[in-house]
């Protein structure tokens, strides 16, 4: 593919994938922000998003849509009963255990979903579909329940699903994720940065 062949591509997408790609942008952004307005832009995201993977065959991702409009409900309700006095969330630093039982869950569901739509329907590509969509939950559940380490379980989905629109010329959609990437590790970062400073001012409150 040439750059031409590229620009076409990008200048030509829907107006629906560029809605839902710029509700997508601020939805990160102000999950960095520890923002719960974040859930409203979410909302809008997934919701255009259900059709668009429906209409190119990436039914897992689809399907992934369906399970991430019931998750704004979710983390809005948890994120609202856990805030700050400025509206921030508080971070919650998460065990070894609970990652590691997440990353098992996310290799098995990847087989079995990969499988499934390998053998019973048309999708396009079924398994690496299919692990963004595992890991894509995992990482969702980890976020509305304020996990520290839900980042880093983003920045490797990121990373496939950047492949994975490239390859379906959703070009839009690639730069999104993208720019999710980015945020990603922007996000790791700020919520390392302020985990460690509400531990602290909690050590520093302690009686000697």
């Amino acid at each position: 593919m040439n750059f031409t062949e590229w620009f076409q591509g990008f200048a030509g997408a829907s107006e629906l994938e560029w809605i839902a790609t710029v509700a997508g942008f601020l939805c990160v952004y102000l999950l960095i922000q520890r923002s719960i307005w974040s859930f409203a832009f979410g909302l809008v995201q997934v919701s255009i998003y259900t059709w668009i993977f429906y209409d190119v065959k990436l039914y897992s991702d689809m399907a992934l849509q369906l399970f991430y409009i019931g998750f704004q409900f979710y983390g809005w309700f948890i994120w609202r009963r856990s805030q700050q006095e400025h509206g921030e969330v508080i971070v919650n630093r998460g065990s070894t255990v609970e990652y590691t039982s997440w990353m098992g869950a996310v290799i098995i569901g990847t087989i079995i979903v990969g499988y499934f739509m390998n053998n019973n329907t048309d999708a396009s590509l079924p398994y690496p579909d299919a692990f963004t969509t595992c890991a894509s939950l995992a990482a969702q559940w980890l976020l509305s329940h304020k996990k520290l380490l839900n980042w880093a379980f983003w920045i490797v989905v990121d990373i496939v699903a950047i492949g994975i629109y490239w390859q379906k010329q959703l070009y839009p959609t690639s730069l999104l994720y993208l720019c999710f990437l980015v945020m990603a590790i922007i996000g790791q970062i700020q919520w390392y940065t302020s985990w460690r400073n509400t531990t602290n001012t909690v050590s520093n409150a302690a009686p000697a």
